[in-house]
């Protein structure tokens, strides 16, 4: 018999027939699944990211300190600063799962101050959370702090009225919730936050770390790498191992099982060929204007970044040999100008060519 008739014989005898296995019109299961998807892939940076403390990397004096905290029964508001990619985000987080356990859902508030940084958001979002009471044991009768966590990252884009609204809720419920503010610029916040908070500063990671990490990924995803892949990708994220890691993966989406080679890393980062460079130089010293105009048209239809162009420039007039000093701090501060332009939104061909006639300048009528 086939299915129609199985369903139709249940139907007389009113029992409810089993839809298990059966498809609908569109091919997909009646779970909800669809037959041959694949699940997504998780994004690296987070399934390697630190599960306890003392896996974060190269921040010993950070850690030794939070171990102790976690000892003790004393845990203080913190502040967090450094250089993105550090370790900041995933300590804190880290940190939470050891406190709390099954209970980190419920313990743990976090928040981007960069997208939510208004007064608003203070007084709805973090003074109701703040504001309710924690029991000092889980569900299941185990001893837990009783206290919450609020986390705000990137707190150094919160407003001054904010962060003012921030310190009254610091102070009011300072015996059921903890703080922990995360930002690149500790000098953006408020002194009265960051005298009510334990500042720690997370260092740049070295080389040697980075490999170590980026190394342990690729083992573990059995990605294949050619020779100074890993030396271009620590050059490029400049001690960002979040960075680092979505390079990775983004080249290793892109090429498969065919192996990561130099060009596919230096394309992906956005890098501008060392070619173009050298031919920008050239072009420089032969003093010819409409050569410079036509080379800047053609670098900015390519599609390369000028910002990147700048930190390629600066480091390459600052380590180049044809150049003496004088030369190199007239160029670097007129890079300096244009890199504030850009960020202001000027018009990138514009600061390209008003920093190249300046380095022209400077090659061939310096003396002058």
């Amino acid at each position: 018999m086939d299915m129609a008739g199985t369903v139709m014989e249940a139907f007389f005898k009113g029992v409810r027939p089993s839809t298990s296995g059966l498809k609908d019109k569109t091919g997909s299961q009646k779970d909800g699944s669809k037959p041959g998807r694949k699940q997504a892939t998780p994004p690296w940076v987070e399934k390697y990211r630190p599960k306890t403390v003392d896996e974060v990397a190269f921040q010993e004096e950070v850690v030794n300190v939070l171990k102790k905290t976690l000892q003790g029964a004393d845990f203080p508001n913190l502040l967090f600063y450094g250089p993105p990619g550090t370790g900041k985000t995933s300590t804190i987080l880290a940190l939470g799962r050891q406190i709390f356990g099954e209970m980190y859902q419920s313990r743990i508030l976090e928040l981007n101050a960069s997208d939510e940084r208004g007064i608003q958001v203070i007084r709805e979002k973090v003074k109701n959370f703040a504001q309710q009471t924690a029991s000092n044991r889980t569900p299941e009768g185990k001893p837990c702090p009783a206290f919450k966590i609020v986390i705000l990252d990137e707190a150094d884009s919160m407003t001054k009225t904010a962060q003012d609204a921030l310190r009254r809720t610091m102070e009011r419920q300072s015996k059921s919730t903890r703080f922990c503010l995360i930002c690149n610029y500790v000098s953006r916040i408020t002194g009265p936050l960051t005298s009510r908070c334990s500042k720690f500063r997370f260092k740049p990671l070295s080389r040697d770390i980075l490999i170590q990490r980026l190394q342990d990924v690729i083992e573990k995803e059995c990605v294949k790498v050619e020779p100074g892949v890993l030396d271009s990708l620590v050059d490029i994220s400049q001690g960002d191992l979040r960075k680092a890691i979505t390079l990775l993966q983004s080249a290793h989406r892109l090429k498969s099982d065919l192996g990561i080679n130099l060009d596919d890393i230096l394309e992906i980062g956005g890098v501008i060929p060392f070619k173009w460079l050298d031919k920008l130089f050239d072009i420089c010293k032969s003093d010819s204007y409409e050569k410079l105009e036509t080379f800047v048209t053609d670098l900015v239809t390519e599609g390369f970044s000028a910002g990147q162009l700048m930190s390629q420039l600066h480091d390459k007039i600052v380590f180049t040999e044809e150049l003496n000093d004088k030369q190199k701090s007239v160029i670097c501060n007129r890079l300096a100008v244009c890199d504030q332009c850009l960020m202001d939104g000027a018009d990138e061909f514009l600061q390209i060519m008003d920093l190249t006639t300046v380095i022209m300048h400077q090659f061939c009528h310096a003396s002058s």
